[in-house]
């Protein structure tokens, strides 16, 4: 971890410590800091807190107006925070569940909502439980236990849906038409590599690693066309040309219907 973002998560945790007191039992790095795939200036910071009972809206309320941005200032793009209560994390469930949410960051947009209702749908209510999965494998404790013995993992079916239900989410969203380089659709990619290895293979994985992780398993996705466009992705997240938004979609098309069970359109 470079030096900057561990400096940067200590105070964030002792901010922490300091608004919930005795209600925080856990904070946890996740993302790409848990997958060990950090990378400066591109990555985000995704934290989140576990904390024993819901929070009083005034303590969420001072929690959000210490860590964000303009108070703490983040080394990375942003801070994407969540705050659980330890019975939500130790469940497994699908749902959402969450106290407190804020993105906050140089470079990213402003967002609180307290609680899941807040949430516009549209926006997505899948992300929750599919970040916990991966916390339950790879969350990097700040502090207190382990991640695996905080995070539930989900339950197969849940995960399939809930990662179908994202892969659709992604497929949904705009892009620009025609050849020209997408930025953010090697995201895009990498993220349905990420998806396909986690339900075939039973491990999250960071962004790229799951991209060559596809291409060496071999199977029908892994064409020519789909080596091509994988690996022209995984070089855009160092500054390479990413691809074309029709391109990305479909892939991630094929692997909707590879992970469905159902004819790509």
């Amino acid at each position: 971890m470079v030096e900057p973002l561990r400096r940067y998560l200590a105070e964030l945790v002792t901010i922490a410590g300091d608004v919930l007191g005795a209600q925080l039992c856990g904070a946890y790095a996740a993302g790409s800091v848990g997958l060990a795939a950090y990378q400066p200036g591109r990555s985000d910071v995704d934290v989140a807190l576990v904390c024993t009972d819901a929070l009083d809206r005034a303590v969420a309320r001072e929690l959000v107006a210490r860590l964000r941005h303009e108070a703490l200032p983040c080394p990375a793009r942003g801070l994407e925070l969540v705050v659980y209560r330890r019975e939500v994390a130790a469940a497994g469930s699908a749902e959402p569940g969450f106290e407190v949410e804020l993105n906050t960051g140089a470079r990213m947009d402003f967002r609180v909502s307290y609680g899941p209702a807040e949430r516009p749908a549209a926006d997505g209510l899948f992300w929750y439980a599919l970040d916990r999965s991966i916390l339950h494998q790879s969350g990097q404790a700040l502090l207190g236990p382990p991640a695996a013995d905080v995070f539930a993992d989900l339950a197969p079916d849940d995960l399939r849906r809930l990662i179908v239900t994202a892969l659709r989410w992604w497929l949904a969203r705009p892009v620009p038409p025609g050849d020209l380089p997408a930025p953010g659709a090697e995201d895009a990619v990498l993220g349905a590599c990420r998806s396909w290895v986690r339900l075939h293979h039973g491990v999250w994985l960071p962004k790229v690693a799951a991209g060559r992780r596809l291409l060496a398993d071999g199977g029908p996705l892994a064409d020519a066309t789909t080596v091509d466009l994988v690996q022209q992705s995984i070089a855009a997240r160092t500054g390479g040309i990413p691809p074309a938004g029709p391109q990305a979609r479909a892939f991630q098309r094929r692997v909707l219907a590879d992970l469905s069970g159902t004819p790509p359109p």
